[in-house]
């Protein structure tokens, strides 16, 4: 068998041959790329012992947006949501994860196409996103939220996302003022600005409309990581958010989910770095996402600099996305056969006929998801990551999560090692490094 033209490679020639276009999915890369597992923790022992839980529980709340808002985001755990519109997702799935943000204290993203009915209430702690397609986004709604994140790019999808016609439903076309039943493609940079000094002038635009009062987030794409991550420092931004390439979407072609970008690993080193060379690593907040699944990679990223984590993909799946049931208990492996997956490998977001109600518009399915069964799952991971966190935090003698940093790491691969500038397990060699 050929190792170039495996019989996968020939199955996509002769899609692309059929259809004259690649494939469109959802979630994120499936390729394997060093991550945040290349990475082991180094725990406590002579000098520094470990914190007993007793004395210590650990400390995990997290503050995002010190720089210049008078009302930063003050979370009790640093895990938060990331965007993920109302139109990808059902009504039902907006409102689970909002309330799961509310019970353990976090954030939830509102993601593009303008604010979903009943999130503003379900989320305590809303981030509202300016992204460059501009729907649903409404002036009033940024006056409500805690935050706003403008969107210069996401892991997944560089080029612009889609939504499809099917998924654009009158509600959804109501929001976000589109045609209903049409495909639809996000824009893939801001219509008013473009470059650093615009974006300085639109970071300026949105302090002024909330006088002052909520912090701006930046989130990029992980590509030229240190170069934007510098420009929106410069630029005034309070917190920079870095999506690796890890991250999840509802639809995209898979051309840039696979292809394009940098692994959530070597992006958040980058980005930390970037941070400290200009000394504002305490002053302007980092967030990461991008493949983040347990308290391990919570407790990685921190320790790589990170101040808090984001989570899509991994909040979608502890809501029930790929489970063989619904919350009805009904067994839904024909709803999966009928888009051509099975549970555990269901990448379909984008068709609209998720089986267990999340990522849909179609009523019918969007019923079998239970909003208060959800939330409470997705507390119950959110709970379980923080727990995790703190538990690695005080294993390496450390009271507060936010007191990890790379002398807790090493790296279990060379790639790995160069990438977040750890030393190789086993050695003090760091590879690259002078």
């Amino acid at each position: 068998m050929s190792h170039t033209f495996t019989p996968e490679v020939i199955a996509e020639i002769q899609a692309r041959a059929r259809l004259g276009g690649g494939e469109v999915r959802g979630w994120g890369a499936r390729r394997a790329v060093p991550c945040f597992d290349d990475l082991l923790i180094l725990t406590a022992s002579l000098p520094l012992t470990s914190v007993e839980a007793y004395r210590e529980p650990g400390e995990t709340r997290t503050v995002l947006g010190t720089r210049y808002a008078a009302e930063p985001v003050v979370l009790d755990i640093p895990i938060t949501i990331a965007g993920m519109s109302f139109g990808a997702l059902s009504a039902s799935a907006k409102e689970a994860l909002g309330r799961a943000a509310t019970m353990t204290g976090t954030s939830a993203t509102a993601g593009d196409g303008g604010l979903a009915p009943r999130e503003r209430d379900a989320a305590k702690t809303l981030v509202y996103q300016c992204l460059p397609s501009r729907y649903g986004f409404d002036p009033d709604h940024l006056r409500a939220a805690d935050a706003v994140e403008i969107v210069l790019g996401q892991g997944a999808s560089p080029g612009g996302g889609v939504l499809l016609g099917q998924k654009i439903t009158t509600p959804v076309a109501h929001m976000r003022d589109l045609p209903e039943g049409v495909d639809q493609r996000s824009a893939s940079r801001h219509p008013d600005w473009h470059g650093p000094d615009g974006l300085r002038v639109k970071i300026e635009e949105l302090r002024e409309a909330t006088s002052w009062r909520i912090p701006v987030y930046v989130k990029i794409g992980a590509t030229r990581v240190a170069s934007d991550v510098r420009h929106a420092v410069e630029a005034g931004a309070d917190v920079i958010v870095v999506d690796g390439m890890q991250g999840g979407t509802g639809a995209a072609h898979e051309v840039f989910i696979e292809h394009t970008g940098i692994p959530t690993l070597a992006a958040t080193r980058l980005a930390a770095d970037t941070l400290r060379r200009l000394s504002v690593e305490r002053e302007v907040q980092l967030v990461v996402s991008g493949g983040i699944r347990s308290g391990a990679d919570v407790a990685k990223a921190l320790a790589l600099g990170a101040d808090a984590v984001s989570v899509g993909v991994a909040a979608l799946v502890a809501l029930g996305c790929n489970a063989t049931s619904d919350d009805t208990g009904a067994d839904v492996s024909l709803g999966y056969r009928a888009l051509g997956t099975v549970p555990g490998a269901c990448t379909a977001c984008h068709t609209g006929g998720c089986p267990v109600g999340i990522a849909t518009q179609d009523d019918m399915l969007a019923d079998r998801l239970d909003p208060d069964f959800g939330a409470e799952r997705v507390a119950n991971y959110l709970r379980a990551l923080a727990t995790e966190t703190a538990m690695l935090a005080r294993a390496c003698g450390k009271a507060s999560v936010h007191d990890l940093d790379t002398g807790d790491l090493v790296a279990l691969t060379v790639e790995a090692a160069a990438m977040a500038r750890v030393p190789l397990a086993g050695t003090s060699w760091i590879p690259g490094a002078p």
